[in-house]
């Protein structure tokens, strides 16, 4: 028997507004509040975005610690999932092997997240 369910996946940024509008971009769904606070719901989880004063990104790859997490993400075309994310604000951190079924991303705050393919 589970002890909890899984409310949201939140992520510390600078600007929970803009970073909440990259992934409504990239996975649809609905933005709801403002400020220091923002939740995008409709989709499996809900993903929510808090302000973080100081807030330094994760390095991608780091070889002295981990990215401590990432979305995987899954497309059905790698290729087209990757111009729409790349116009929507994202950095390529790891793509260049075409072969692979994932690639990854940073988004605009500099979270790692990967597209893989379905």
């Amino acid at each position: 028997m589970a002890v909890a369910t899984l409310g949201a996946v939140v992520l510390d940024c600078p600007d929970p507004v803009a970073l909440a509008g990259f992934y409504a971009g990239l996975l649809g769904g609905e933005v709801k509040g403002e400020d220091g606070w923002v939740e995008l719901t409709g989709g499996a989880a809900t993903l929510a975005f808090q302000e973080a004063p100081g807030y330094v990104p994760p390095t991608w790859p780091r070889s002295d610690g981990s990215q401590q997490f990432h979305l995987d993400l899954v497309v059905a075309d790698l290729d087209a999932a990757e111009r729409e994310t790349l116009a929507l604000g994202a950095t390529v951190l790891d793509a260049e092997d075409r072969k692979r079924t994932f690639r990854v991303y940073a988004d605009p705050a500099g979270h790692p997240f990967c597209l893989c393919a379905s």
